[in-house]
């Protein structure tokens, strides 16, 4: 983030519906628990806690059995959209507190929104093992947290929850690190739209650092805003255990803190997505506590001023 951007706003989003298991409801309360908000002020912002998103099933969304609990997630949608919107309009950076991955419909939708407000392309860095790149129509499971990417590329309208006419992302701005559980379909998909993919053995070959100074060279050279979308399972699972969608060989906690930074000196980060923390399914806290630290780095800590923590 750039030094002149010094306010964050913290968006609840107990949401779980999208991911088929509970447990995801609670994500936000324990990343609160675990200090973010604390972690943020200590690094000079301004920091706004914005509550939880609460809204009522939209009516007028049907059920769908392809994609599951459908009312919710797209009220939640709705909700997040425009909040992330009004938030980032405000001159705040929206930092969402999942909830499943299926927030993103509304976090990104309100990102492209702004974004086409002020003039300037959107990209977005998908850190996760999965692609979420599925339709009603292609998904295995109709879990919607397997469709976000889809959907805010326009690839994926399989019901009216936000306008026709919104702005999307190009798909060939969206940059998929650590990917490494991708359904057949969901594949070709990918490849078609352009969507850029850098699975862990790109990473195992290339290095984090090489991978990130390309996608931020990117971003730079369009003048783009960067939405930054962290899903606990782009994390190795002996790093974070707390996820109901784990995945073997993730990133390391190194290699996940090295993006932060980097991120961080760019000054591009516009928002941010924290999501599929599943505290029922944690270690005491663990997995809490290293997203934190991770979007401490984000935000500007750097290692000299992280405190050790006791055994």
């Amino acid at each position: 983030m750039k030094e002149k951007t010094k306010a964050a706003t913290l968006i609840g989003v107990p949401l779980e519906e999208g991911s088929g298991r509970g447990g995801c409801a609670m994500g936000p309360a324990a990343l609160r628990i675990a200090g973010i908000g604390q972690a943020l002020g200590e690094l000079g912002y301004r920091v706004a806690d914005a509550g939880d998103l609460r809204p009522a099933p939209a009516t007028d969304l049907g059920q769908n059995p392809k994609a599951h609990h459908l009312p919710i997630v797209g009220a939640f949608t709705r909700a997040i959209e425009e909040e992330t919107y009004r938030t980032a309009g405000g001159g705040s950076m929206p930092v969402l507190l999942g909830g499943d991955h299926s927030l993103s419909m509304g976090s990104v939708s309100g990102m492209a929104r702004h974004a086409s407000n002020i003039g300037r392309p959107l990209f977005v860095l998908w850190l996760d093992a999965h692609a979420d790149f599925n339709t009603p129509t292609t998904s295995p499971s109709g879990n919607i947290h397997g469709m976000p990417v889809a959907f805010y590329c326009g690839k994926a309208e399989f019901a009216p929850i936000l306008p026709a006419d919104r702005p999307f992302v190009d798909p060939r701005h969206v940059y998929q690190v650590g990917i490494r559980s991708v359904d057949e379909e969901e594949r070709q998909a990918i490849a078609e739209n352009g969507v850029n993919v850098f699975d862990m053995r790109a990473i195992d070959e290339e290095g984090i650092g090489a991978i990130m100074r390309r996608i931020i060279a990117d971003v730079s050279r369009a003048n783009g805003l960067l939405h930054v979308s962290l899903d606990v399972d782009f994390l190795d699972p002996d790093v974070a255990p707390g996820v109901g969608t784990t995945v073997p060989g993730g990133a390391t906690f190194r290699e996940a803190h090295l993006i932060m930074e980097m991120l961080h000196d760019s000054g591009l980060v516009s928002s941010l997505d924290l999501v599929e923390l599943n505290p029922f399914l944690d270690d005491r806290g663990k997995s809490a506590r290293v997203i934190v630290e991770l979007a401490a780095s984000l935000f500007g800590r750097r290692i000299l001023d992280r405190p050790t923590r006791a055994a």
